[in-house]
């Protein structure tokens, strides 16, 4: 057992000292990236803008329909300070997502900041974009917590 033991570890020296100053002047220990652009089906990154009334729509639709259904009466008025935070934060290997962020005012005349990512290829059958997002304060099951900041990049 011991001897077993014994030549696992010199064994495992000797392909440490020997190959790995080897691999690292020849060539990068991690894989290259799988760039979106390269895979079977490729993703180009072409994503509607933040302030785009389709990805506003399906926001305010998929709030209103939830808030309607198990909340109450809240329902979107309309969105002010859209501003873009990040394109494709993590990487080119990634899918590719546009995260933004901005205010949106409530029919009960409260406001509240909203994060949300546009994200390709996520919607339905991966045909196309999807929209993922959390408006501050209204975060009841804390999907997104805390306050939001798992919406953001």
């Amino acid at each position: 057992m011991r001897r077993a033991l014994l030549r696992t570890a010199l064994l495992s020296l000797a392909c440490l000292t020997a190959v790995l100053p080897a691999e690292a002047s020849s060539r990068r220990h991690v894989a290259p990236p799988d760039i979106a652009e390269n895979r079977v089906i490729p993703m180009y990154g072409n994503l509607p803008a933040c302030e785009d009334p389709a990805v506003l729509g399906q926001i305010s639709s998929w709030f209103n329909s939830r808030e309607a259904k198990f909340w109450g009466p809240l329902q979107v008025v309309t969105y002010d300070r859209i501003a873009p935070v990040a394109f494709r934060p993590w990487g080119d290997d990634f899918i590719p997502r546009r995260f933004c962020t901005g205010r949106v005012a409530l029919n009960d005349g409260s406001l509240h900041r909203v994060d949300y990512s546009v994200r390709e290829s996520l919607g339905l059958f991966g045909y196309t974009w999807n929209v993922n997002w959390c408006v501050s304060g209204l975060d009841r099951h804390r999907s997104y917590a805390p306050d939001c900041k798992m919406a953001r990049p």
